[in-house]
């Protein structure tokens, strides 16, 4: 049995036809850039998220470019972000020239660890990045609390967290200052090539997004800010008002199978419990945090990526690529071990101490198929072959 990490014509078979008609109306208005397909998404961003405004960009990457630029960012700026995510939320910093300052990961979640943020600020910090990874939200209280006492903005990367609701129903993306969500293909939402989306309850950042969007120009030609070409195209647009409606349901079917997995794990005595953090010997696979943490929707996951820690995490991966399951490392080498940040270890004396869980995290964990078309015949044989990989 194959086994793909991820089978996007699997999606399309379930609303071709919707999908189809809406890429042939595009083709026929010909109106590809911005227009009234990417205004119609980004009112339905802001119904679905519950904020006040969206803008649609080109792509997750450009969300976070482009609400840097919105903050003002200047060069020497630092910038706190979580040393373990997508390479994107620190490159986009630097790319400001500014200074992306790492934060080592909390060891449930590996999202950044929010206890460490504070002694890393200085005077020269403006803003700090949460990234709600693999689908859950980070502490979003505790940031916001300190953000709060030393005058900084939070922008928060959703791009694989959007419909990740927080505490009391609100959504990520909806809680700082900005929200910023990647709709690649790959994404629980994903469009038909690159695209991302914005949000703010702001109204003066709304407005400046939209000129930063167009190269900063207000009116046509006119430039009262150096902007860049941020703009969504309509057929992405188009896909994503079609695929929008069926994002609660996937969701649901993306929680409803890493809850199969984590009962098929337990019974099959490779793991006690989700979230527990140390190996035990009938703790062989270590579990993520269970799908709804507490009634208040704390950590209220969507699974966008099923994440397990193992030990032997590169003798599992080439036994399972061997039977032919997909799979895949997010992510194989954290921030302070890339090597254009290697100038940065000592400008900030960081110390070999300092990221213990993200190092942790790049050697032991590894995504397994969560997509919701997954059938259950195909997550238990999964299971059976991680179980015959320690027999």
């Amino acid at each position: 049995m194959k086994v793909p990490l991820l089978d996007l014509k699997a999606q399309y078979k379930t609303i071709k036809a919707d999908l189809d008609e809406a890429l042939i109306k595009t083709a026929e208005s010909q109106y590809f850039i911005l227009g009234p397909e990417v205004e119609k998404l980004e009112k339905n961003i802001c119904e679905y998220l519950k904020c006040k405004h969206a803008v649609g960009v080109s792509s997750g990457t450009d969300a976070l470019l482009i609400a840097l630029m919105a903050i003002g960012i200047q060069p020497g700026d630092e910038v706190i972000i979580p040393d373990y995510s997508f390479f994107a939320t620190a490159g986009v910093v630097s790319r400001l020239n500014a200074k992306p300052v790492f934060i080592d990961s909390d060891i449930q979640t590996y999202n950044i660890d929010f206890t460490k943020i504070e002694k890393r600020i200085t005077p020269k910090t403006k803003a700090i990045i949460p990234v709600h990874l693999y689908g859950q939200s980070a502490e979003m209280d505790k940031i916001l609390e300190i953000a709060n006492k030393h005058n900084l903005k939070v922008i928060e990367d959703g791009a694989q967290a959007i419909g990740v609701q927080y505490k009391d129903g609100n959504f990520v993306g909806s809680i700082g200052d900005i929200g910023c969500f990647s709709f690649f293909p790959s994404k629980n939402l994903g469009c038909f090539g690159d695209g991302g989306i914005v949000t703010t309850n702001d109204d003066l950042l709304y407005e400046k997004l939209k000129i930063l969007r167009v190269h900063g120009s207000k009116p046509k030609y006119y430039h009262k800010f150096i902007g860049g070409n941020f703009r969504l195209d309509a057929i992405q647009a188009a896909v994503l008002n079609v695929k929008l409606p069926h994002l609660d349901n996937w969701s649901e079917k993306r929680r409803k199978n890493a809850q199969l997995y984590m009962n098929l794990f337990i019974e099959n005595k490779l793991s006690s419990k989700p979230g527990v953090i140390k190996y035990s010997e009938t703790d062989k696979v270590l579990l993520p945090i269970a799908v709804y943490s507490d009634k208040n929707l704390r950590n209220y996951h969507i699974f966008n990526q099923f994440i397990i820690r193992v030990k032997e995490r590169d003798i599992l991966r080439e036994y399972l690529t061997k039977n032919e399951i997909g799979n895949e490392i997010y992510y194989p080498v954290p921030f302070h071990k890339q090597e254009c940040f290697m100038d940065l270890l000592s400008e900030f004396n960081y110390n070999n101490e300092e990221f213990k869980v993200s190092d942790l995290a790049s050697s032991e964990t590894i995504a397994l198929p969560i997509y919701p078309e997954l059938t259950e015949e195909q997550i238990e044989y999964v299971v059976c072959n991680i179980k015959d990989f320690f027999n």
